[in-house]
């Protein structure tokens, strides 16, 4: 009973071991994907690879290798099942893009656009399938152009020199322009325009306006940075074609300064006499207002004084006039009193017998 547990012990054992020993299935289908470190240079209108690479390197016929721009939907080329693939591809990238397969055995591949254009500047990402399993690598391909050579030709005078114009167009990125004396001095201040056509090239009108009549030549360079390549032009300005100068140029500018002080002068204290006049006759105009508005008022209190008196006098009138009828009531009341008690006396004493009236009586 125990050989047979040892037995069925070590034979687990063993099994382990070998297990261990084989390799993951998962691992050997994972990779990584790398691609060029540096900016790729194409120049316009040439055909350059975009190439990626395995690590480990492993046979890619049989994955999807995919080439597209900032999104996953903008592909610029798709290999599918050992086939290209063009339902997902830009139309911008019809007919121009291709797969190097020489490597794809050892892990190698490359995109190849032909008649690069300025459209097909900027970043990509290589993208390598297998199963469920994928990684990608980030490219940067870098488009130069050089256009035409500069045109320079002379435009006319302008302000105390002599307008120069230099144009050049077919330039792939936007060119530098620059200016130089024949002694190859930099002329720092001057103009430029840039413009881009439909396929994206640029053109570019640098403007220089030329004050030393002893500058002679005076050259117009344009220059493609990535490729250090620059195209020039000189052109050579006569000295008579520059305004001439006049010795009496400076007396006059002088006298021009002081009649232009002495004009400014003039109109300071023209306007501050005239802004001390308008303060006085505002001032004047102030008062006068101040003393019709006091006789206004004085008036005013006059004539509601004469309204009073006149009201209080009528009140009086009418006072003085109630205040008699009041006494001639009074009279005729004391009167009336009178009259009935001399009558009643009167009364008393007629014998009722006698054959007189009363009033004879009374005599």
């Amino acid at each position: 009973m125990e050989d047979c547990c040892r037995h069925s012990l070590l034979s687990h054992l063993s099994s382990l071991l070998l297990l261990f020993q084989l390799p993951f299935a998962g691992s050997a289908e994972e990779f990584v994907v790398i691609g060029p470190s540096d900016p790729i240079v194409a120049m316009l209108g040439g055909d350059v690879m975009l190439p990626c690479h395995l690590s480990p390197a492993m046979d890619m016929e049989n994955m999807e290798l995919r080439w597209f721009r900032s999104k996953f939907s903008e592909a610029a080329f798709i290999y599918q099942n050992q086939q290209e693939q063009r339902e997902e591809q830009l139309a911008q990238y019809a007919g121009r893009t291709s797969l190097v397969k020489d490597f794809l055995t050892q892990g190698e591949a490359a995109m190849r656009i032909h008649k690069v254009q300025a459209f097909d500047n900027g970043l990509y990402t290589c993208l390598f399938r297998k199963g469920n399993f994928y990684e990608e690598a980030n490219l940067e391909l870098m488009v130069a152009g050089v256009g035409s050579a500069p045109q320079v030709h002379i435009q006319g005078p302008e302000e105390d020199g002599i307008r120069v114009m230099c144009m050049a167009s077919g330039w792939f990125p936007k060119p530098q322009v620059q200016w130089r004396a024949l002694s190859g001095e930099k002329f720092l201040t001057f103009s430029e325009t840039y413009a881009q056509d439909a396929e994206g090239l640029y053109s570019v009108e640098a403007a220089l306006v030329v004050r030393d009549s002893s500058s002679g030549n005076v050259t117009c360079s344009v220059l493609n940075a990535i490729l250090g390549q620059e195209k020039v032009m000189a052109i050579f300005i006569p000295e008579p074609f520059f305004p001439q100068t006049s010795p009496w140029k400076p007396a006059f500018m002088v006298t021009l300064t002081v009649l232009t002080l002495l004009i400014f002068g003039a109109a300071y204290y023209t306007k501050r006499e005239h802004t001390a006049k308008q303060q006085e006759r505002q001032e004047w105009e102030k008062l006068h207002r101040d003393k019709e508005e006091d006789q206004q008022t004085k008036e005013k209190v006059l004539k509601d004084r004469g309204e009073l008196q006149a009201d209080l006098d009528w009140r009086k009138s009418v006072y003085l006039s109630a205040w008699r009828k009041a006494q001639l009531y009074a009279v005729l009341w004391n009167g009336s009193l009178h009259f009935a008690s001399s009558w009643s006396d009167s009364l008393s004493k007629v014998d009722i017998s006698s054959s007189k009236p009363p009033w004879l009586l009374w005599k």
